[in-house]
């Protein structure tokens, strides 16, 4: 999945903490690369592994993570399940891995403004998987979608993944803000065309072939 950061003048917003301690490491590095600005805060996009089992590495150096209230349950109550998971595909890159807990929670939105950044953390509505966000930035027409928009790779169903919710929310909350550029879960920087090609007429194509 996509690990993003947002460089705002006074500080760095990381969204996603990564699959393990030592990717969030890494994209430390790359922004030590980019900016002197210190991190002040991660946002997590969604429950599942890739988003939160990097949350240890992060909440170490006194960042808080952020997370969606469901999306904090859900990571809570499959963390162990999804730690053994990263454990045997990542052998010895999981070395120090732990579970970590976000230490925020938030229900429907969080207004963050940090340096010369208006920043709007928004769960617009069933999607994917449990407490799915979105970090949008009005000022620059851009959206980090997470999992709410897929590009350039089939989007796997999940069964607590509900379809006819997933197409709602899309057409009525994330089309209307209208972005020009897509940072998606997965696969390259885009657009609205592009994301709504491979996620929201995916959804339509599959539930009029199933």
């Amino acid at each position: 999945n996509n690990l993003s950061f947002i460089v705002t003048g006074d500080g760095v917003i990381v969204v996603n903490s990564g699959a393990a301690p030592i990717l969030a490491e890494a994209l430390h590095t790359e922004i030590k690369a980019v900016t002197d600005q210190p991190v002040r805060l991660v946002i997590t996009e969604n429950g599942q592994g890739h988003a939160m089992l990097g949350n240890s590495y992060w909440i170490a150096q006194g960042v808080p993570v952020l997370s969606h209230e469901d999306a904090a349950e859900e990571f809570e109550a499959k963390s162990w399940q999804l730690l053994q998971g990263m454990k045997a595909y990542n052998g010895d890159k999981a070395t120090g891995a732990e579970i970590a807990l976000p230490t925020e929670t938030f229900s429907d939105r969080r207004d963050i403004d940090m340096g010369d950044m208006h920043i709007e953390v928004l769960h617009l509505g069933p999607a994917h998987s449990p407490g799915d966000i979105v970090v949008w930035l009005p000022g620059k027409s851009l959206v980090i979608s997470g999992d709410m928009a897929f590009h350039e790779r089939l989007l796997p169903i999940f069964e607590h993944t509900m379809t006819t919710d997933w197409i709602k929310t899309w057409d009525s909350k994330f089309e209307a803000l209208g972005a020009t550029y897509v940072i998606p879960g997965h696969g390259h920087p885009t657009n609205m065309d592009q994301v709504r090609r491979y996620t929201r007429d995916y959804l339509i194509y599959l539930r009029e072939k199933i």
